[in-house]
């Protein structure tokens, strides 16, 4: 029997099913290299390894406060995966000695560092989760509320480390005019501020600021608001629980901000109606780096996006009558018919390099 040959790669189906078995393998290894991890970071597995160097098991077990052979066990893993070192395999298990390679407290420790990767677990884990849900959705048509996904933590997490680090620092400065009025200070709200690390990082930037949250999730304007406490800027940034497309909020602002959100609403034309209503001043729309249009295969950076958009973005977006269903992959061209729809005249993509994200901004 003569095999078919698929002409646009030159490759058999037995090629194919080997390339893809082997793929999928490759993934699913990873999901549970995640789950590894995630456990790793909430037992305190990697911090004590990180400040006592290393460690036997038993050493290791006793200062985190775990069981040892459970201990044990997921050292091997760690190290078998190459996520961790041991200093002879071949020792006793009692007698190896285990240790975090240095550099990988970026990874694993430190939420503010850019290569903080830790609550990407979060949504992994959540996933495992929602799952009937999203099949039930898939089915129906219907949506996924946002708080059943239990992700507030992890989305904060997520962008915090930008928004911390480079908000004030290296992407508002490319905005001379909006960077100057800041530094005057004045008054400007967010739109579905999440745990309020943008916010927080405006006020601390501009210390004659003040900045006003809005979000329709209490569970993250609670954490926002504590957020905002530790980093003691609570007296200049208030945090509110509001629906962003209720045409009841109101207020006078001299900018308006939208971190990564427009794409998960449902009705994002009343929102950006929200901006024009409350502010003069220029509305800045910061959201994914999707591609000027559809191609595949794609990179990386925009299959996560699509796999976001499947798993999260379009289930929550779609929670509401007669939504916008716009899912991850917000589109220049997508956004540019909103804002002229929520009566923007003015419409320019920013001059800000960055690899997740793009900048906009409208003004009437």
């Amino acid at each position: 029997m003569t095999a078919t040959v698929d002409a646009s790669t030159d490759r058999t189906p037995e090629e194919v099913a080997g390339e893809l078995a082997g793929r999928l393998f490759e993934a699913g290894l990873g999901a549970f290299e995640w789950a590894t991890v995630t456990l790793g970071v909430r037992l305190g597995l990697y911090r004590e390894l990180s400040e006592r160097g290393p460690c036997t098991v038993a050493e290791l077990a006793a200062a985190a406060g775990v069981e040892r052979r459970y201990a044990q066990e997921w050292c091997e893993q760690q190290a078998a995966a190459g996520l961790i070192t041991v200093d002879d395999a071949a020792r006793q298990a009692d007698e190896r000695r285990f240790a975090l390679p240095a550099g990988s407290e970026a990874v694993l420790l430190d939420p503010e560092s850019p290569a903080y990767l830790v609550p990407v677990g979060g949504f992994v884990e959540a996933v495992g989760r929602i799952m009937p849900a999203l099949e039930a959705a898939f089915r129906s048509g219907a949506g996924v509320p946002y708080g059943d996904y239990g992700v507030q933590e992890a989305q904060g997490g997520f962008n915090r480390p930008a928004f911390t680090g480079r908000l004030v620092q290296e992407w508002l400065p490319a905005v001379p005019d909006l960077h100057a009025a800041l530094a005057r200070g004045g008054a400007v709200a967010e739109l579905g501020c999440g745990a309020g690390w943008a916010a927080i990082a405006l006020a601390r930037g501009y210390p004659g600021l003040r900045v006003d949250g809005f979000d329709v999730d209490p569970p993250s304007v609670a954490a926002a608001r504590r957020n905002a406490q530790e980093a003691g800027v609570a007296d200049r940034v208030r945090f509110v629980v509001a629906d962003v497309t209720d045409a009841a909020l109101t207020g006078a602002y001299d900018a308006v901000f939208a971190f990564e959100m427009v794409h998960d609403l449902a009705h994002p034309v009343e929102a950006l109606r929200t901006a024009r209503r409350i502010t003069d001043g220029p509305v800045i729309i910061v959201d994914e780096r999707a591609a000027e249009s559809f191609h595949a295969p794609a990179d990386p950076v925009e299959r996560f996006f699509y796999a976001a958009s499947v798993l999260h973005c379009l289930p929550v977006g779609r929670c509401e009558r007669h939504s916008a269903a716009t899912g991850t992959l917000m589109r220049p061209d997508v956004l540019r018919g909103y804002a002229a729809a929520a009566g923007f005249g003015q419409f320019a993509v920013l001059p800000i390099a960055d690899d997740m994200f793009r900048f906009y901004r409208l003004e009437a």
